[in-house]
């Protein structure tokens, strides 16, 4: 900020985004310290590059206005952004009630008895992009740290254990359900086999007994070695 004795100009810099090609704009506002109008001027020490709206005015006694500095499109940057163009705000008492239809380039002349101030104001240009200070790995869609992808991999091999160590039980359980099935029907074969034998060896009586036909006495053994070789394969 920069004060005087009539007005009070902020900022004391004029900060313009510069990017090749595209305009740019930046504002300072004007506030007049005393019970007076005051009549100010803009100038710049290039006017073609620059526009400054309003570039002439009254302020009120106590009361602010707003500029507005359009840089116009530059075909190439200077080195390194250094800017050596300025701005001079010229301010001086007005008549009360003055407009600005009433301000003429004779106000501003520096005669004795009459006072005039002047403000410098010079211009800085600014990367309109400026990089990101965050670094290229924390920037989304960039690797992620290692020791985030190691702690991924343990928390996978744990998970895996502990669905195993899940799995291990209930399939051990199936195992030996199926075995004590294979006991059971294999204990039955042997019952059935033996009573099969028991059976034969009456029949073998009786046929002594009675005459039984060869070839019953023969199917019925047929019988019996086909179980015997079932209850041998289980």
């Amino acid at each position: 900020m920069i004060s005087g004795g009539l007005l009070k100009i902020y900022p004391s810099e004029l900060k313009l985004p510069f990017e090749v090609k595209k305009q740019s704009t930046c504002s300072m506002q004007l506030t007049n310290k005393t019970d007076h109008y005051v009549a100010y001027k803009v100038k710049t020490t290039s006017p073609k590059k620059y526009s400054v709206r309003p570039n002439m005015g009254i302020v009120q006694p106590r009361s602010s206005v707003s500029i507005t500095v359009t840089m116009q499109a530059q075909k190439e940057a200077p080195p390194d952004l250094q800017c050596k163009d300025k701005f001079l705000i010229q301010s001086v008492a007005a008549d009360d009630g003055a407009t600005t239809k009433d301000i003429t380039t004779e106000m501003f002349n520096k005669v004795p008895g009459k006072v005039v101030e002047e403000f410098k104001l010079r211009v800085i240009y600014i990367p309109a992009n400026p990089p990101s200070p965050v670094p290229e790995e924390s920037e989304e869609g960039g690797s992620p740290p290692s020791s985030m992808l190691d702690n991924e991999v343990q928390s996978s091999t744990l998970l895996d254990a502990a669905s195993r160590s899940l799995e291990e039980p209930s399939r051990e359980q199936e195992v030996e359900s199926l075995a004590q099935k294979l006991t059971e029907e294999k204990k039955y074969a042997l019952q059935q086999n033996q009573k099969l034998l028991q059976e034969l060896e009456l029949i073998r009586k009786q046929q002594s007994r009675s005459g039984f036909s060869v070839s019953f006495v023969a199917v019925v053994a047929f019988l019996g070695i086909i179980i015997g070789y079932l209850i041998k394969n289980t």
